[in-house]
């Protein structure tokens, strides 16, 4: 993907040792590059967010742990960053998954081979990424031109933010778009804000806007209403972990676009890599843990003045409190399907052990 037509990934290694990534943070305002230089400043990176999405953070983990073992890499010194950096953020999965497939790879190694083992594995669970997006985009694209062949103009809808910015590059929900646009296929986006970050506003946005994708934002509560008014053909979310039996847990108000999709008849599929099904869980509901985050995230909202300056507002009494989780569960039978690397596949147990038998 690009920024101002220029080639950018969220996270890349540097020629001093270092990982660069994007502050998402200061988007879509400004753009700015960081260099991480140990494993705490990934943690602290994937804790505020700087980077976040579910693939992004556990390839930032990854790095973060090559970090580590520059340091000190006997198998203590190795347990103790992977829990730190697990402990950032409990609800999506690929951030644990990453560590594991680390410390598997690592663990039969000598202490004075780890670090450059990491850094090297760390590189490849990147272009990993990369490749796995591409695909979903590529199996994703054939749900979309099966609608513009029927209508012609296809309008999209997605919540939060699924895109490149979410990855290393093409992002989940958002690739088949970019592919879909790129073959000349005529569609529009209905871009969720997303409270309480407002991802949808801030980063899909300007990642559309970039790629030059037709796009407009709506209030979260929109989604509903252009949906009965029959202007939404498809529905294209992501996932933080999807269980075995299809349950999807993804940002906060999924649930209720999926509902809202159920009852108008309109197609809602979820675009999810492998690394995102936890095929150690079954029902989402009672086993995911729901990562409630800072209340300040719903009582404040930063964005850019008329003159240019970043600012942050209060936008609640001041005696008010308030609940934030993170995400919620959409229960599989509300999936139309998941779109992975390996193809579309039903949103339930049969159809999941069946496609990923190795990984199940």
């Amino acid at each position: 993907m690009r920024i101002d037509g220029v080639p950018c990934r969220t996270i890349w290694s540097e020629a001093d040792g270092k990982v660069g990534i994007l502050d998402q943070t200061l988007l879509p305002h400004r753009v700015q590059r960081l260099s991480l230089t140990s494993a705490q400043e990934a943690a602290r990176a994937i804790a505020d967010m700087q980077v976040r999405g579910a693939p992004l953070i556990g390839v930032t983990a990854a790095y973060g742990l090559a970090l580590a073992l520059r340091e000190r890499a006997d198998d203590a010194a190795m347990d103790a960053a992977i829990e730190m950096l697990a402990d950032t953020r409990p609800t999506a999965v690929n951030l644990r998954w990453a560590l594991l497939r680390m410390r598997d790879a690592l663990l039969p190694l000598e202490a004075s081979g780890r670090a450059d083992a990491a850094w090297s594995l760390a590189g490849e669970m990147a272009e990993e990424d990369v490749a796995v997006c591409s695909a979903i985009g590529d199996h994703g694209l054939a749900l979309i031109e099966e609608i513009a062949h029927k209508k012609g103009r296809v309008n999209l809808l997605t919540h939060c933010n699924a895109g490149w910015l979410a990855t290393v590059d093409w992002g989940t929900a958002t690739a088949p778009i970019y592919k879909a646009h790129d073959k000349g296929i005529d569609l529009h986006v209905f871009v969720d804000e997303t409270r309480p970050r407002n991802q949808g506003a801030a980063l899909t946005a300007f990642e559309l806007s970039q790629h030059g994708v037709p796009h407009r934002v709506i209030v979260d509560n929109a989604g509903g209403h252009f949906m009965q008014h029959g202007e939404v053909d498809l529905v294209i979310v992501g996932t933080d972990r999807t269980t075995r039996q299809g349950d999807v847990c993804n940002k906060i108000g999924t649930y209720l676009k999926a509902l809202a999709a159920h009852d108008n008849g309109v197609p809602f599929y979820v675009a999810a890599p492998s690394s995102s099904i936890d095929f150690a869980l079954r029902d989402g509901l009672r086993e995911i843990p729901i990562e409630e985050r800072h209340a300040r995230e719903v009582t404040h909202l930063t964005g850019e003045t008329e003159e240019g300056a970043l600012a942050t507002i209060r936008v609640t009494p001041k005696a008010s409190g308030a609940r934030n989780p993170g995400f919620d569960v959409t229960p599989a039978r509300l999936v139309s399907g998941l779109i992975t690397e390996r193809g579309i596949v039903g949103a339930n147990e049969a159809a999941l052990v069946g496609m990923f038998a190795d990984r199940a």
